[in-house]
């Protein structure tokens, strides 16, 4: 019998796997796994992960660095989304490597969006990736400037996500990235399908890029269940996306006409750079093999692609060589 999420939420327990993805994010920085200037600003306490942890972070960060390195490569102006972004520093690295201009626009809660916004105006180092003639302000938890803005949202609100989408002045005809990690599958899947359908609806031409949880039904995916129940966060959507080609539908039925989802086993055995993977897989002493892959077969990667231009995405995402 399956086990069924719990019917709410706590949104402060949600925001904290927030500080969890940091810090993950940091221990993979200090193994060695990935390279980022700017996760250390976010994250209080530096913690060691275990190498199952660090190995799975790495292979979620080199995943959507794959596909957002792909649509940054194509021609023209472009601009990027996240929901629910968190500390998330993508933005500052993009940046530092003279990739920074794009629109990019991040989206959370205005208690996250605070933290973040206050955390940026205390760093010179931050600071100076925004534009000089940008404004900070924490109290909003807004962050205004040519190339990068953070706004609040409620995004079980979609007249707040249309507030913001408005005042980011996002130009629908330009090609777009949207990026939802983790963030989705804690909302009631009606919430999700009409975010989703909302952004399907509002671009022109673009790529929703969603990594998430999936597969709740054998023993592995109701301790995962149980153990983020446990802390207040239940995976409100696992029961209406539970399989790959349910991530894929989410997508299809709700206005993108194209989707594709794997789980992030295989994308890590096909699609991750073969140098890269031997690169890392040397960095520590892995014998966790049998968990390594349950883990990676319970969460996925899936996007949809809605392209007006006719072309712009023939090239795009995994199975491109």
């Amino acid at each position: 019998m399956a086990m069924k999420a719990a019917a709410t939420s706590s949104p402060g327990a949600v925001q904290a796997t927030n500080d969890d993805a940091s810090a993950s994010k940091l221990s993979c920085v200090k193994k060695g796994y990935i390279l980022d200037d700017f996760v250390h600003f976010f994250v209080k306490r530096p913690i060691k992960r275990a190498p199952l942890i660090n190995r799975g972070y790495y292979a979620r960060w080199a995943a959507i660095r794959k596909l957002l390195l792909q649509f940054l490569d194509s021609v023209g102006p472009k601009q990027i989304l996240s929901l629910g972004a968190g500390f998330d520093t993508t933005y500052f690295q993009l940046e530092e490597e003279g990739r920074g201009e794009v629109k990019y626009v991040e989206l959370d809660f205005l208690e996250v969006t605070s933290r973040k916004a206050t955390i940026i105006a205390s760093r010179e180092q931050l600071q100076k990736k925004v534009e000089s003639l940008g404004t900070i302000s924490p109290e909003r938890g807004e962050i205004h400037s040519k190339h990068y803005m953070l706004l609040p949202v409620d995004l079980r609100d979609i007249n707040s996500l249309e507030k913001a989408f408005e005042c980011a002045q996002l130009d629908i005809s330009v090609p777009t990235f949207i990026l939802s990690e983790c963030v989705l599958i804690y909302l009631d899947p009606d919430v999700s399908r009409a975010v989703v359908n909302w952004a399907a609806q509002k671009f022109n031409t673009a790529v929703f890029v969603v990594y998430e949880q999936y597969s709740p039904e054998d023993a592995f995916g109701q301790q995962m269940i149980k153990n983020l129940e446990s802390r207040g966060c239940p995976l409100l959507g696992i029961h209406d996306t539970p399989s790959l080609e349910a991530k894929r539908e989410r997508f299809t039925k709700n206005g993108w006409p194209r989707a594709v989802a794997l789980n992030m086993d295989e994308i890590y055995r096909s699609e991750i750079d073969p140098i890269d993977r031997r690169r890392i897989e040397r960095l520590e002493i892995f014998d966790e093999f049998e968990e390594w892959h349950m883990m990676q077969e319970h969460y996925c990667l899936a996007y949809g692609i809605k392209d007006a231009t006719q072309g712009m995405f023939d090239n795009f995402g995994f199975g491109v060589r």
